[in-house]
């Protein structure tokens, strides 16, 4: 969010005038500058000259109230004076919300800050994708925070181990003190919030966990049986059972046609059912419509699934026994700390393989019938 235009203007004449009342005493810039817009039409390079300058000094803040050489109101001076309460340092550009852009102090504890931007949004000056660490400075203005108009971008990548450590860091700003509008902040801490009670959950019966196993088992059989096949038919009973069996079981919780959708879905997507050139084929919004449910109920189900059972493509465990003999996960093994493909290793190899249940079958038995 942007300072607004009547404040905008306000702000930057305040600011030039102090900046250049600095520069008059301090002499940082040799050149002679006769006026403040003379000054700010400098190039950012030079100012920040002097803005590091003023926060070395900021006893400079008051010697330019009292004295007053740009004839300010008394308001006008107020917001002066209130500078001395600014913040210095680098920053991280955290996120971007409706009413202001977070940066996260990179002190520790951090703090979080709500700073508006001045003329040009922060996506202009840094770019979109957050966060993104910064020098600069923050300056109180009529209750709001905004910076100085001077800022030196890092060019510096976070990986996500960083960037879960800033979550937590901004978590952790926001239970202390929420984040921060106004300057100077408050020294008090927020109380802390009370841990919310978890709700029991009601015990599930089982009778309640086969009733709903046998009507997602219902829908599953129907589906496969007018649109895919026995095979698949099979693997997806295998997959509802299992999730029956779980303590407490999920097919509980939503609609059983999400459920059966999700299941189609999971494994449909390790046989690549979505792939026009395999048979059977079958778009996953066309499952979601022949079960009866929405895309996003089933793609919904089709996470949490995934993430239960860890399942992916080439998923072996979730492989259709037809497509075994085509799918590479199943047979590359480690042997003597070398990946080979398991069906070319000798047939000792293969039925010490089958027998820990690492492969499943010998190959040269299925060859032959066996």
């Amino acid at each position: 969010m942007l300072l607004p235009s009547h404040e905008l203007e306000q702000f930057f004449k305040l600011h030039r005038a102090i900046m250049f009342f600095v520069n008059q005493r301090l002499e940082v810039i040799p050149d002679r500058i006769t006026t403040p817009e003379r000054f700010a039409a400098l190039s950012p390079e030079v100012r920040v000259k002097v803005r590091d300058a003023l926060s070395a000094n900021l006893d400079l803040i008051q010697s330019f109230v009292d004295e007053n050489p740009a004839h300010f109101s008394e308001d006008e001076l107020d917001i002066v004076r209130s500078w001395r309460h600014l913040v210095t340092g680098r920053f991280y550009v955290f996120r971007e919300l409706k009413r202001y852009t977070v940066f996260l102090s990179t002190t520790s504890p951090a703090i979080a800050y709500g700073v508006l931007a001045l003329s040009q949004p922060f996506e202009d000056l840094i770019g979109p994708n957050l966060p993104v660490m910064t020098q600069t400075v923050l300056l109180p203005f009529k209750n709001m925070i905004v910076y100085d108009g001077l800022m030196s971008r890092y060019n510096i990548s976070f990986g996500p181990g960083i960037r879960r450590n800033l979550n937590r860091d901004f978590k952790d700003a926001k239970a202390r003190h929420g984040i921060v509008t106004s300057l100077p902040m408050s020294a008090t801490t927020l109380p802390p919030t009370p841990p919310k009670a978890k709700p029991v959950p009601k015990p599930q019966s089982r009778e309640e966990k086969n009733e709903a196993l046998a009507v997602v088992i219902g829908l599953i059989d129907q589906f496969c049986k007018e649109h895919l096949n026995e095979e698949y038919a099979v693997l997806c009973r295998k997959l509802a059972e299992k999730l029956g069996r779980k303590r407490p079981s999920p097919l509980l919780q939503g609609s059983p046609n999400a459920w059966a959708s999700g299941i189609v879905r999971a494994v449909g997507g390790v046989n690549f059912l979505h792939d026009k050139s395999q048979t059977p084929y079958m778009r996953s919004t066309d499952i979601d419509h022949y079960l009866g449910t929405s895309p996003s109920r089933g793609a919904a189900k089709l996470a949490a699934i995934r993430k239960m059972f860890k399942m992916h493509q080439f998923d072996p465990n979730w492989t259709l026994p037809s497509r075994l003999d085509d799918n590479p996960m199943v047979w590359m093994l480690q042997v003597n700390g070398l990946v080979v493909d398991v069906r070319h290793a000798p047939r000792d190899v293969q039925e010490i393989a089958f027998n820990k249940g690492l492969i499943p079958y010998i190959p040269a038995d299925r060859q032959q019938g066996g």
